[in-house]
């Protein structure tokens, strides 16, 4: 299990002797907005569901989805999060080799090496804007004997996005190999809802969806699965029964029976990740010592120049309680890179006013 994800505000708060709330975490990439209103009052007056067992599959809240997306309940799988089945999908996909387009998330990786898979990245380039040359990409495809494919899209922690046509050629390419399209970041897009491809009936890809995100539930733990009905089989057959807690089941069935409520929380999120995606763009896109690639999501990834590097910064920024994410773990990266995920106004030019600082010295 890698340690090296962002967030990890409670092993730093206890290293500098305050409380995780005293931590900024910029490093965790959630929704600036938090919750969606009304979410976290529901879930205080319906805490007493915790006193008994879950519904042990989560059929009612499968269901729930499946009827908000229009596809078939038989082809949907819930989740403690999608790192359950990040996790699960080597052993029931039977996967024999593994190809990850990198740099990205790390949890492709760890889940093929726990199950002792061989896997291999296809690395997008700096030059390129991290952006996927399909061609070169579908050759590589073509000359590997992988059998599974691993894509995020958007791509964590670059931010690129491609469009659903572009991801759609790709895996009708090669029917022969199964494409795990994680799609956590999708609702940061503002054409996310056009450009999933749930419901597109492509029997050869497993698509990831993530709650913790967008909605900033990451601690209900609750991500879901879209497949085939034949791969949704073979993945419940490594599902715990009760995987997904009380909370979780109820708080998403909200999120799915108020849709125009929620509609307008996306589209106010958007709003704002676009003013200050501008922000740190008037600040930084002439600056020498720190570039800033264009992203689609609600973070940022940077690259400092030669005078620097992602541990002294990330240090810099931790003396005054401010926490990104140092992205020199991710394979295809170096030590030079730095990912930001964007908060509120106050709290991002409280960033940007220290990094400036940083960088000048």
């Amino acid at each position: 299990m890698i340690i090296g994800h962002g967030g990890n505000i409670y092993d730093i708060a206890h290293r500098l002797g305050c409380e995780p709330s005293d931590i900024i975490d910029m490093s965790s990439n959630v929704n600036p907005l938090g919750p969606p209103p009304g979410l976290m009052a529901f879930l205080q007056e319906n805490l007493n569901v915790i006193t008994a067992l879950p519904q042990v599959d989560a059929r009612l809240l499968v269901h729930s989805f499946a009827g908000r997306y229009g596809v078939d309940s038989d082809c949907v799988l819930a989740g403690n999060g999608s790192t359950q089945f990040i996790y699960a999908i080597p052993l029931a996909l039977k996967t024999q080799s593994a190809l990850i387009l990198g740099p990205t998330y790390a949890d492709y990786a760890d889940a093929c090496s726990m199950h002792n898979i061989p896997y291999q990245y296809i690395f997008v380039h700096e030059d390129q804007g991290f952006k996927a040359p399909w061609d070169l990409i579908k050759r590589q495809i073509k000359e590997s004997a992988a059998d599974t494919i691993f894509v995020c899209n958007p791509n964590n922690p670059t931010g690129v996005f491609h469009a659903a046509a572009e991801i759609e050629s790709l895996c009708g390419a090669f029917p022969d190999r199964t494409f795990i399209i994680d799609e956590s970041y999708l609702p940061f897009v503002p054409s996310g809802n056009k450009e999933s491809l749930i419901g597109r009936g492509l029997t050869n890809v497993v698509i990831l969806n993530s709650m913790s995100k967008i909605f900033r539930i990451s601690g209900l733990r609750i991500g879901f699965a879209i497949a085939s009905e034949s791969t949704i089989n073979e993945l419940s057959r490594y599902s715990l029964p009760w995987s997904v807690n009380a909370l979780a089941q109820i708080g998403v069935r909200y999120l799915m029976d108020h849709e125009a409520e929620v509609t307008a929380f996306i589209r106010q999120t958007h709003a704002l990740i676009e003013n200050e995606k501008k922000r740190f763009a008037d600040h930084f896109n002439s600056a020498s010592d720190l570039k800033l690639f264009e992203s689609s999501t609600s973070f940022i990834l940077g690259k400092l120049d030669y005078r620097h590097t992602a541990d002294s910064i990330c240090q810099g920024l931790l003396e005054d309680k401010i926490l990104i994410r140092n992205c020199s773990n991710f394979k295809g990266l170096s030590n030079q890179f730095i990912r930001i995920s964007l908060k509120n106004d106050e709290k991002n030019i409280l960033l940007i006013d220290n990094l400036m600082n940083l960088l000048s010295q």
